[in-house]
């Protein structure tokens, strides 16, 4: 071995020595392998673990066609606003109300052309400015004695009434039969009326309207009979014919002056409980009975009017 080979082999030597040390302790391949032959591998990024972020999906791509050109990634549409739910259509109106018909002559000027009550009842059949009239089966006039003593004017019809057009034929007016004949009377010696000739729908309270309406002809009624004593059934025929506010717990039983300008003198008048509610309130009964009393007293002369 020449002094060159030894050098050589002690280079050799010391070089894998070295590289012992480094950690190469491992041979990897019988030759070594030459690197200027291969194309250098890419090097290897190291890679972190990126952050957590939420990311909106992306907008679907676009589609190329053959002579489109790729551009810019597409912009997701603006997202609208929400829209309030349109409102519920508006509820159909109610029908409007009948109204009466003001046309043609006044309640006043067809009442005061009637001389008798059959002229009444024609003039009422002809006017059409109660709303009622409308809505009733029959007009209600009057039943009894044209030329009686007594005249009861009463409230409204009810649904008999309105079914055979006279006035108190139903339970009231079985129960006024009664207290007639406790005095002596019966619908041959009185006459019987209501302060309205129509039924209200349902047999509510009549309006001040419809009230208002009939009072024209309920007065001449009073002037055509000219009763020695008249008598109003409830609270709607008193305060209408009195012209007050009070209530008929307050005015029955208690003697009362009517007069018109048509009228030549005024004529005693009393309120009573309506029959009907006597049916209601049958403890009311002694009251009516004491009021039958002085009426009877006062058609007999006996008992002065102390309005």
């Amino acid at each position: 071995m020449t002094g060159d080979q030894e050098m050589d082999r002690a280079q050799m030597i010391a070089a894998l020595k070295w590289q012992v040390e480094a950690g190469a302790d491992e041979a990897v391949g019988a030759t070594p392998p030459n690197r200027f032959e291969q194309a250098p591998a890419a090097p290897q990024a190291s890679v972190t673990a990126p952050a957590r972020v939420t990311v909106p999906a992306p907008a679907p791509p676009a589609v190329l066609t053959a002579t489109t050109r790729p551009g810019p990634a597409p912009v997701a549409p603006p997202v609208a606003p929400p829209v309030a739910p349109s409102p519920a259509p508006p509820a159909a109106p109610l029908a409007p109300p009948i109204m009466a018909t003001t046309e043609g002559p006044s309640g006043y000027e067809l009442a005061g052309a009637a001389g008798t009550l059959d002229e009444l009842r024609t003039a009422l059949e002809s006017f059409d400015g109660c709303a009622l009239k409308q809505t009733a089966t029959n007009l209600v006039f009057t039943d009894g004695n044209p030329q009686a003593r007594l005249l009861i004017i009463g409230e409204a019809p009810g649904a008999e009434e309105d079914r055979q057009g006279l006035p108190f034929i139903g339970p009231a007016g079985k129960l006024l039969d009664q207290m007639l004949a406790a005095i002596g009377l019966d619908r041959t010696s009185v006459l019987i009326t209501n302060t309205l000739y129509w039924r209200p729908p349902g047999n509510r309270n009549p309006s001040p309207a419809e009230v208002a309406a009939c009072l024209p002809f309920v007065e001449r009624v009073i002037e055509i009979v000219d009763p020695a004593v008249l008598v109003l059934a409830g609270g709607t025929a008193a305060k209408t014919l009195l012209a007050t506010k009070e209530g008929i717990m307050k005015l029955r039983g208690r003697w009362f002056n009517f007069e018109t300008a048509r009228m030549s003198h005024p004529i005693p008048t009393m309120a009573i409980y309506h029959p009907a509610f006597l049916l209601r309130s049958p403890g009311q009964k002694r009251a009516a009975w004491a009021d039958l009393l002085e009426i009877r007293r006062q058609l007999d002369g006996k008992t002065a009017s102390n309005p």
